[in-house]
């Protein structure tokens, strides 16, 4: 699952990268409210960390810009404050849930749980779309009664695909969801493993398919014959 940190308290976001990678999060973190934003804007993550105050863009700003432009990513806010006000702000402006500073790592990690679990509305660990069907938690594809193991990487696309269904995904979408900012990943890395996860969904006579959009992307396509 790829989280965004976005902290500019340097001591606290290095605990928390540390933290949060130790419970197997694929962690990018930011310093700045700008470079956050255009992260959180991004779309490929998962779950957001946001900090309040923030150099150049608060993270009131930030929830709110993302969500009027229809970024669903769930956000939890971090604020120095306890008063009401804050918390109140925080939640209008898009905000899923708050922690006030300081706060306890393991109710950090439940509330990142409770908002992975809220934004899923997968509780079986399976994705649906067109003739097939991605179980999550085996790493296995399905067509009918055909099915293949998926590597790490072909599981993230096509989680990643079936989770924006309708959308056509760029290559830099896919290459920072899939291998992070601070890779140093080539276009072809990309074409590659998507070569990979098609020959999955051939191999089960899927009739889904991956398209790619010349000069865009990729798209999750299902032609029914």
């Amino acid at each position: 699952m790829r989280l965004l940190l976005v902290e500019d308290e340097k001591r606290m976001a290095q605990a928390l990268c540390e933290i949060l990678r130790q419970e197997k999060y694929d962690v990018d973190h930011f310093t700045d409210g700008l470079e956050g934003m255009y992260a959180v804007e991004s779309g490929v993550y998962d779950l957001v960390i946001l900090d309040v105050m923030l150099p150049h863009k608060n993270g009131f700003d930030i929830a709110r810009e993302a969500r009027e432009k229809g970024i669903k990513t769930p956000i939890l806010m971090l604020t120095a404050k306890s008063e009401l006000d804050d918390k109140v702000t925080g939640l209008d402006c898009g905000a899923d849930d708050y922690l006030t500073k300081p706060f306890m790592t393991q109710e950090l990690l439940a509330r990142l749980r409770a908002l992975s679990r809220r934004s899923s509305n997968v509780p079986d660990g399976r994705l649906r779309f067109g003739d097939i069907v991605l179980n999550k938690d085996t790493s296995t594809l399905f067509c009918g009664e055909n099915s293949v193991r998926l590597s790490e990487k072909e599981l993230r696309i096509l989680e990643y695909l079936i989770a924006n269904q309708g959308r056509i995904l760029t290559r830099d979408q896919l290459a920072v969801k899939i291998w992070g900012y601070d890779s140093d990943t080539e276009y072809n890395n990309v074409e590659v493993y998507m070569s990979f996860t098609r020959k999955k969904l051939n191999f089960i006579k899927a009739e889904t398919e991956i398209k790619a959009v010349r000069g865009i992307g990729y798209e999750l396509r299902y032609h029914h014959v």
